[in-house]
């Protein structure tokens, strides 16, 4: 299963060229798209690596986070997964923000519904050390 990639901090000036150079060592296994304004044809800031799988996603990112490309650091990071029918004009930054643009505005779900809120992947660990630490206290008053 492939793993897509988000890269952001990137030069305006950048083409997918350059970007495809920097990870020229993993050959086709690499794939690279740089995000570009419809209207200047310049970068927006971002664009996307896909790997062939996890373990080569996280040796890119431990290796070209914060990698200095043309003056600028490069922020690598799992991109979020892209929700069904969004096209290409409200696609995720993945850019670390938990609000999505498509539910930027609507009003939040009611307890009724059979989605149960999930806590996000990256902080679930520390989440759960607070849990026990937090039931730890409780039981110790």
């Amino acid at each position: 299963m492939s793993v897509r990639l988000y890269i952001g901090n990137l030069p305006k000036e950048l083409e997918r060229q350059e970007l495809a150079a920097v990870f020229e060592e993993y050959g086709d296994a690499v794939t690279t798209k740089v995000i570009t304004d419809r209207k200047t044809g310049k970068c927006r800031g971002f664009g996307f690596v896909t790997v062939k799988n996890d373990e080569e996603a996280d040796q890119i990112i431990e290796k070209f986070n914060g990698y200095v490309l043309k003056e600028s650091p490069m922020k690598i990071e799992k991109a979020n997964p892209r929700a069904k029918g969004d096209g290409e004009s409200t696609e995720s930054s993945g850019g670390g923000s938990s609000v999505s643009k498509r539910s930027k505005g609507k009003s939040k779900k009611s307890s009724g519904d059979n989605e149960a809120v999930q806590p996000d992947p990256r902080w679930a660990q520390e989440l759960e050390k607070l849990k026990e630490l937090l039931a730890a206290q409780t039981t110790n008053s």
